[in-house]
């Protein structure tokens, strides 16, 4: 019996890492995922996905998982660490793997509406996955009103990141009513022996010695393309240049960048993608400059209901972007680069804020920001272990950003699972230490879904900046002269939040 091997692309591993020796070795981005890790800082992304329809026994539901978990061989593989910190960890199989300890069944109190799914969801996500099994649970929840069930999902960051985690979303659900026959594989799967210490110190050492002829390939590729060495090394200086010159700027203090705890808030806002577009299409700018300058609304009217200063304050914005090529799509790991953008929260006129905004993030794309960050990412895997985990560590306490806003491209076409329609999936980004907020944004079918995440004890009014969110977003569209949208993004907005504020000041 053989250890099955998924494939993305003929020749081409799904686990598969560019300029890595030992493909199942974690990339730097991916172990320094690890390294930010705290007892109050979780770094598993995660999301509330809604169906439709009365939800599926828990053993049907464990059994269609395990039909398919072939099809994702990362999900039975376990970390193992290298002795004395000489390498990066690498992926193992989980000899002691049980798919019911990772696929979890529970069910709301009365009356089960989406308070009561955002407080369980709040809690799920204020659990730490265990390091010693595979980095993943899933909890079927029922007990949700209107004839639904939900699905919790938590996946580490140093498995996957959003954007390979929404193909994995597409493997693992159905696109037609109809569920999909799914080729069994060849051999019954078999865990591979588990490596000694010595063999992984070994390894490690072996490969710390190939890594010059590594790191050269790597630059190289990093470097390709149709004009010259020199010009090509010019530029990549000066995109190098620009990263860093915008990573040492400081963060303005705000109310969102505090001490924070190991428990969590988890609400949503939920709009309609094609709103956004006609947005864009009446005022100028992109999709994301739009969904940028409704968080910069939102967050500047949550400031000054708090009686914060917001006149001429920008707030920082870690904006994560894929540099995942269309053929690695759908490989776990992580292909992401980080981009600053600075959130006008004082301008209080939607149009001048989306201009602002619009302008701020073409500056950033001209000045080599994205190009430089995926040098740097390149990089950053061949950067010894030690180095790559105080490096993080630093990140983690320097305040070089107040938020993550993050948005993620979903599938633009309903998915199924056991024959339920996914109604809708409310993403979130894990906090990083003294950041009490984050927000992130996932697209699917039609929709544009805002997952805020927040500390319990930081934000406990985290539904007056949702409030807050569907208020700027209407602002917008008024502004543009877009109809008010029929779906559920619409409401009280921003007279409920005021409403909610007074009350408890």
């Amino acid at each position: 019996m053989r250890h099955e091997a998924e494939v993305l692309a003929p020749g081409r591993r799904r686990d598969y890492h560019p300029g890595v020796a030992n493909q199942d070795r974690l990339t730097g981005l991916d172990s320094s995922f690890l390294h930010l890790e705290r007892d109050a800082a979780h770094m598993h992304v995660a999301g509330c996905s809604v169906f439709e329809g009365e939800a599926p026994a828990h053993d049907e539901l464990i059994e269609a998982i395990e039909s398919r978990l072939h099809l994702v061989p990362r999900y039975r593989q376990r970390l193992a660490f290298v002795p004395l910190g000489q390498g990066r960890p690498v992926w193992v199989d989980d000899p002691h793997f049980k798919v019911r300890y990772h696929v979890r069944h529970t069910a709301l109190p009365r009356p089960g509406g989406d308070a009561e799914l955002k407080r369980l969801a709040g809690r799920v996500f204020s659990q730490a996955l265990d390091r010693s099994r595979p980095l993943w649970e899933l909890w079927l929840v029922e007990g949700l009103a209107g004839d639904r069930f939900a699905l919790l999902s938590k996946t580490h960051h140093a498995l996957v990141d959003g954007v390979s985690g929404v193909d994995i979303a597409t493997v693992l659900f159905d696109t037609s009513p109809e569920p999909l026959p799914v080729a069994a594989p060849q051999h019954h799967w078999v865990a591979r022996p588990l490596p000694t210490p010595a063999q992984l110190l070994a390894d490690a050492l072996l490969e710390r010695a190939t890594v010059p002829a590594e790191v050269v390939r790597g630059v190289r590729a990093a470097l390709r393309g149709p004009r010259t060495v020199a010009a090509k090394v010019g530029q990549a200086l000066g995109s190098v240049g620009a990263v860093a010159r915008t990573g040492l700027q400081t963060a303005p203090p705000s109310p969102f960048n505090v001490r924070i705890g190991p428990h969590r808030r988890f609400t949503w806002v939920r709009a309609d993608l094609a709103e956004f577009k006609a947005i864009k299409n009446s005022l100028g700018g992109t999709v994301n400059d739009v969904v940028l300058a409704a968080v910069a609304g939102a967050l500047g009217n949550y400031m000054r209901l708090h009686g914060q200063p917001t006149d001429g304050v920008e707030l920082r914005a870690m904006v994560p972007v894929s540099i995942r090529a269309d053929i690695e799509r759908g490989a776990l790991g992580n292909r992401v680069a980080a981009m600053w953008a600075a959130l006008p929260v004082g301008i209080t006129d939607p149009v001048a804020r989306l201009h602002t905004l619009s302008e701020e993030m073409q500056d950033v794309k001209s000045s080599g920001q994205a190009v430089g960050a995926e040098i740097l990412t390149r990089l950053s895997g061949f950067a010894p272990p030690t180095i790559m985990a105080q490096a993080a560590r630093l990140q983690a306490r320097q305040r070089l950003f107040n938020l993550v806003v993050t948005n993620v491209p979903g599938p633009q076409f309903p998915l199924y699972l056991l024959g339920r329609e996914l109604e809708a999936i409310y993403p979130m980004v894990p906090l990083a230490e003294n950041t009490a907020l984050g927000i992130a944004i996932l697209s699917y079918n039609g929709q544009l879904n805002f997952g805020l995440v927040a500390d319990y004890d930081a934000l406990a009014d985290v539904e007056v900046l949702a409030d807050e969110l569907r208020a700027s977003i209407e602002a917008l569209a008024a502004a543009a002269g877009v109809p008010p949208s029929a779906g559920p993004a619409k409401g009280s907005g921003g007279r409920a939040a005021r409403a909610r504020a007074r009350a408890a000041r």
